[in-house]
């Protein structure tokens, strides 16, 4: 019944979204050779410290995100935003150690959602005392009641960092990438089908600096991941478990020399 409402409200927006989203929900499982030991070898690549003296400050972020949404009646997890879901443990810490180790001046993000990743680069910014996050994301399409919950993780403290631009990566994307110039680090967690993670790597990459750092979210039903990194050989890899070992989400860095 919300569909419909939304769709008698915004027929075109509604007709937009809906073949993509079906295709992300019916997605192949891929066959990723999934690393255990992922965090560790990633710290080896960043040249960051191993184990990670940063371990007990982002649990620490992670529990106040999940306090601050629970004190707005939201949820913190898997489906807590119409059908989709914010970004698990597992990817919190990456994007937490990818942006302190690596000190970024620009991070680019697809997908908001309530903005937890997006308040994870924003809290790693002002510990470097440096950087901007700009975050492309279409609100959720389906039941425009819940657009006012768009960033609801990320605080007043924040926001000096963030630029939010409204819309899909299509419209969005380019001209960003464009108007940036170069980025440190990349996070897709937007749709995910294959078309959409290739468009979105491929744009990214022509602003990815060397050694910079693309997480893509939610790479198990699609090909996307694996395609850009087949044609990339400049980038290195490694495939995550999610915290709760239902999906995972791939890490590609560029060749420091690139």
């Amino acid at each position: 019944m919300r569909l419909l409402r939304t769709f008698a409200k915004d027929p075109v927006g509604v007709g937009q979204a809906l073949p993509g989203v079906m295709r992300q929900r019916h997605g192949t499982d891929q066959d990723y050779a999934v690393d255990e030991a992922w965090e560790e070898h990633l710290h080896d690549m960043l040249g960051a410290p191993w184990p990670c003296p940063e371990g007990p400050r982002i649990d620490e972020l992670v529990a106040d995100i999940g306090s601050l949404l629970a004190s707005q009646g939201l949820g913190f997890g898997r489906y807590t935003y119409g059908i989709f879901s914010d970004a698990d443990t597992s990817l919190c810490r990456a994007v937490w150690c990818t942006v302190v180790h690596t000190r970024p001046e620009a991070v680019v993000e697809t997908g908001v959602a309530h903005g937890v990743t997006s308040r994870i680069v924003l809290e790693a910014l002002n510990q470097n005392d440096r950087g901007h996050l700009w975050s492309v994301d279409l609100p959720y399409p389906f039941d425009h009641r819940l657009h006012v919950q768009t960033g609801a993780a990320v605080t007043d403290e924040c926001r000096p960092r963030w630029s939010y631009l409204e819309g899909t990566s299509k419209q969005r994307l380019p001209r960003l990438v464009a108007d940036v110039g170069q980025a440190g680090v990349f996070i897709h967690d937007s749709l995910h089908t294959a078309a959409n993670v290739v468009f979105e790597m491929e744009q990214a990459a022509r602003a990815m600096t060397p050694g910079g750092v693309m997480l893509v979210d939610d790479i198990k039903t699609h090909e996307g991941f694996a395609a850009f990194t087949g044609k990339h050989p400049e980038y290195a890899t490694i495939i995550c478990p999610s915290g709760d070992k239902i999906g995972m989400f791939g890490i590609a860095i560029k060749a420091a020399g690139d």
